[in-house]
């Protein structure tokens, strides 16, 4: 470090500041530092990956590299058309094209200079298949499984992947490799490779005390931040910003509280980018903004309690202006509360199940409000519109005891891992009869014995009149392929059956700081806020508050985090 120029706050030099370590203010830095340019990346929390390191992982890109690599080469109108359809009147179209035009540029980028290599999600279908150009594959990447040993001594500084959607710690890679957990009960050749999988993660604990098999979330922050670290980027953990630097109206820099070092003023050349996180965890912003939610806490946000909203924070202090006008201030996800024995509690996000065949979703009143597979999104959108003003906005998945034991119910896993203490937890409700479990959750019994009557009267002809469940690819995709002639359709009539309560719940918000294409801040006139940038969930999201395909977050926060690298780094052709 140079010599200081206070006691109270020492100075430091860099050309880009970057607030924020999720998989957005990661892209920037290593961007930015692969141009030439001096980093430093700050993070409020003692490890380093935000929001993105509990992330599934997946980002929507279309027309990407690896798409095209297998032969799937679409137009650029099919995606932008499936755009507009699905945005409506909050379809930007230059926010778009900056998006459709970066996407696949940044996948290629990364690909070739840094340690973050993909997989691709070629399977994956759009949520909205009836929607004019949605896709049927080719628009997701996921980063490319990761040895914890690449990373090195950075591997400590990592955030761990989220414990509900582990197994003792073991991260399980969407696609095949969760397929493979789910046939366990059914398959010898998923027993061995189930079986190889945890034994090495149990050497793992030994010699490390953590898992060293990185996927998802967990293995894009690895790779990221090896990559800047490869690239000199100076990383700093434990280090909130409490204050943005000015020179007249221009962003110079910005005051760091280091736990290590104390207060230390940091001088941004050329750029503050803010990557915060956006504000899942901001009581007073979630009262103010979303739905149903009068006190601020009638949610079960997912990404870590630090992601409180200090980016947006921030660019409010020097003129950054928060866009509200969105179809939803906040990225929806249906969520159950898991209790601990030592009282602490945990959240399950519920994004696999509810597409299996033989589960539903009902009210209080018993009633199925929605097509249980199709987007979580989706899933919380109809049960926040559908609960009565004046209760508690919730839901209970209901199943019977086979498909819990092939498929699990929330953070009770299938076959072979007990049911007893689930149910002793009260995570799972459990009723011999129809009766027995609906006064166990408080649903109303005759309601809920005259839904599955109607359902099951159809669901043993493999149909769903009511809502079409398995009627568009991502329906099918979410499905039992085994489970003929719908793979997301079966009767539930054999006892014992199972409930858990699903909660609104988020995987991050949507509003945020109105950006132009080139990620800068822009002013209550419109104007770009000289020296400060946004991406991630601190920009406002460019999809409007919609949620057209799963990874409409990482997707963009990666691609904007490359445009605000390059152009802080005044780059101008495409490497």
């Amino acid at each position: 470090m140079p010599a200081t120029a206070s006691l109270h706050h020492p100075d430091i030099d860099c050309d880009v500041l970057v607030v924020g370590s999720g998989a957005a203010g990661l892209s920037t830095a290593v961007t930015a530092a692969w141009h030439g340019l001096k980093v430093i990346v700050v993070e409020k929390d003692p490890v380093f990956g935000g929001a993105t390191a509990w992330s599934g992982g997946w980002a929507w890109v279309p027309c990407n590299p690896l798409a095209r690599r297998a032969g799937i080469v679409e137009d650029v109108e099919l995606p932008r058309t499936y755009l507009k359809h699905e945005l409506g009147e909050r379809y930007q179209p230059a926010m778009i094209d900056a998006f459709l035009e970066a996407g696949p540029r940044m996948v290629s980028f990364f690909e070739r200079h840094t340690a973050l290599q993909f997989a691709d999600g070629n399977a994956i279908a759009d949520i909205h298949g009836d929607t004019p150009g949605a896709g049927t594959g080719g628009r997701s990447v996921i980063a490319a499984p990761y040895d914890g040993r690449e990373v090195g001594k950075l591997l400590k500084r990592l955030r761990k992947t989220l414990r509900e959607t582990s197994f003792m710690g073991m991260p399980i890679m969407a696609g095949a490799d969760l397929a493979t957990f789910l046939n366990l009960s059914r398959s010898l050749p998923a027993v061995w490779h189930v079986s190889k999988r945890f034994g090495r993660h149990l050497r793992d604990l030994v010699t490390h005390r953590r898992a060293l098999q990185l996927v998802n979330g967990v293995a894009l922050v690895a790779r990221l931040a090896k990559s800047a670290q490869d690239l000199g980027v100076l990383l700093w953990e434990s280090a909130p910003v409490t204050e943005l630097l000015r020179d007249g109206d221009a962003v110079t820099g910005a005051i760091v509280s280091s736990a290590t070092r104390g207060p230390i003023r940091i001088r941004a050349r050329k750029a503050v980018v803010l990557a915060a996180g956006g504000f899942p965890n901001d009581i007073e912003r979630r009262k103010a903004l979303f739905p149903r939610t009068p006190t601020g806490h009638e949610h079960l946000a997912l990404p870590p309690l630090a992601v409180s909203g200090d980016g947006l924070r921030l660019g409010e202090s020097v003129g950054g202006r928060v866009d509200t006008d969105m179809a939803s201030p906040v990225a929806w996800a249906p969520v159950s509360a898991v209790p601990y024995k030592d009282g602490s509690r945990g959240h399950f996000p519920h994004i696999i199940e509810r597409g299996k065949p033989g589960v539903i979703g009902v009210l209080r009143n018993g009633q199925r409000f929605v097509n249980e597979a199709d987007g979580y999104y989706d899933y919380v959108r109809a049960m926040v519109a559908a609960a009565p003003e004046g209760e508690e906005v919730a839901s209970w998945l209901i199943c019977s005891h086979s498909f819990q034991r092939l498929y699990g119910l929330g953070i009770s896993r299938p076959f072979p891992i007990p049911l007893a203490p689930f149910v002793r937890s009260g995570y799972l409700q459990r009723g011999d009869s129809i009766e027995e479990l609906a006064q166990g959750c408080g649903i109303d019994a005759d309601g809920l014995r005259a839904t599955l009557a109607e359902y099951n009267r159809h669901a043993r002809q493999g149909q769903d009149p009511q809502f079409g469940r398995g009627s568009t690819p991502y329906n099918r995709k979410q499905g039992d392929p085994r489970q003929q002639p719908n793979p997301c359709v079966a009767p539930i009539e054999q006892g014992p059956f199972y409930a858990v309560k699903v909660q609104p719940g988020c995987f991050g918000t949507f509003a945020g700081l109105k950006v132009n294409p080139h990620a800068q801040v822009l002013d209550g006139q419109g104007q770009a806020i000289a020296g400060l940038y946004a991406a991630g969930s601190d920009m406002a999201s460019i999809m409007g508050g919609h949620y057209p395909a799963g990874g409409i977050n990482l997707g963009p926060a990666l691609t904007f985090g490359y445009i605000a690298g390059r152009h802080i780094a005044g780059a101008s052709a495409y490497e």
